[in-house]
């Protein structure tokens, strides 16, 4: 009885052993198999995403070369425009300059109002006094050279006015942007609630927009009218900034810092060169005062100047010596920015 219990013991045990030895190679090859597949789809995933990230590395290298082209491209373009902008600015013919210097004059009547003005210094001539054959020359004078030199001194003026009320203006336009608004809205805010002459050219990039212009072109031709570089960097930024994106309102504010610094710097230059200005002023102005002072005290002895053809000859000559005197100093003592 135990014998046969121990052989079926035996049996038992080694049925279980095959059996456990079936499962385990089975199960083990399950397991292989599970292994290698694993470890083949890991690779799948990894050359997967090695080929996704190498595909998304390319196309971010051709499109910020496709972007580097295109505000390059932008570039040139700006700078065609601008150098024949800036051309316009030297040398602009008279119904711009009028317009820059904000007058509303036409040409016709600036040309009438040109030969008044040289019939009047005629005629101050002739009360003086002076001789007949200087009378073309301050007749030309009076018709070409002040009134133009009027308009100038206009041009500059306003110019200096736009430059003082700019910079809080694109201060608007950005807390515009970022409050939410597009730009047009903070351009037409501009148009309507700033100072002149800030105000009227902002109203007429308004109208440009209304007759179908865009704003970057409108704001390009904003240097045309308004002759400072200044005008030129607000129409470059809105240019850039249409056809390569990014954050108007920063690019705007760094503008305006820009603005800022330049005028900060333009006011301390006139300030350490106050001296050497007040010293060409005073150089400048003294010839006159002691003429007036000679007339004062003794007219007959300061008339012999413009009486007589020699007295004529040395005005001639002190006038040509002494404009080149004050085109020197004027050179030495302004500085461009």
């Amino acid at each position: 009885m135990f014998g046969l219990d121990l052989e079926q013991l035996t049996f038992v045990l080694l049925a279980t052993t095959a059996v456990a030895a079936l499962a385990y190679f089975f199960v083990f090859d399950n397991i292989e198999q599970q292994k290698k597949s694993d470890e083949r789809l890991k690779s799948v995933k990894l050359a997967a995403i090695d080929g996704l990230s190498k595909s998304t590395a390319r196309d971010k290298q051709v499109e910020a070369t496709r972007r580097r082209k295109s505000v390059q491209d932008t570039l040139n373009d700006i700078d065609q425009r601008q150098k024949l902008r800036d051309k316009n600015i030297k040398s602009p013919p008279l119904k711009m300059l009028l317009q820059q210097a904000g007058m509303k004059v036409t040409v016709k009547r600036f040309y009438i109002y040109s030969g008044i003005v040289g019939l009047l210094l005629v005629v101050l001539r002739t009360f003086f006094g002076a001789p007949l054959y200087l009378a073309p020359g301050f007749f030309l004078i009076g018709a070409l050279g002040l009134p133009r030199a009027f308009v100038y001194f206009r041009r500059r003026r306003r110019v200096a006015a736009f430059l003082h009320e700019f910079p809080n203006s694109i201060d608007v336009i950005v807390r515009a942007i970022r409050s939410g608004l597009p730009l047009n809205d903070g351009i037409r805010l501009i148009a309507q609630e700033a100072h002149e002459p800030v105000r009227t050219e902002f109203r007429r990039i308004v109208d440009m927009q209304q007759v179908g212009v865009s704003i970057p072109e409108a704001a390009m031709r904003m240097s045309e009218y308004m002759p400072c570089p200044e005008a030129s960097f607000f129409g470059i930024v809105i240019q850039i900034q249409s056809q390569a994106g990014g954050n108007l309102s920063e690019a705007l504010g760094n503008l305006s810092r820009v603005l800022r610094d330049r005028k900060k710097m333009k006011a301390k230059v006139q300030a350490l060169s106050m001296e050497a200005k007040a010293s060409a002023y005073i150089i400048g102005a003294l010839p006159f005062v002691v003429a007036c002072l000679v007339y004062l005290s003794s007219p007959h002895y300061i008339m012999v100047l413009f009486t007589t053809d020699m007295g004529n000859m040395i005005i001639i000559c002190a006038g040509i010596w002494m404009s080149i005197g004050i085109a020197v100093m004027r050179k030495m003592i302004n500085f461009k920015f």
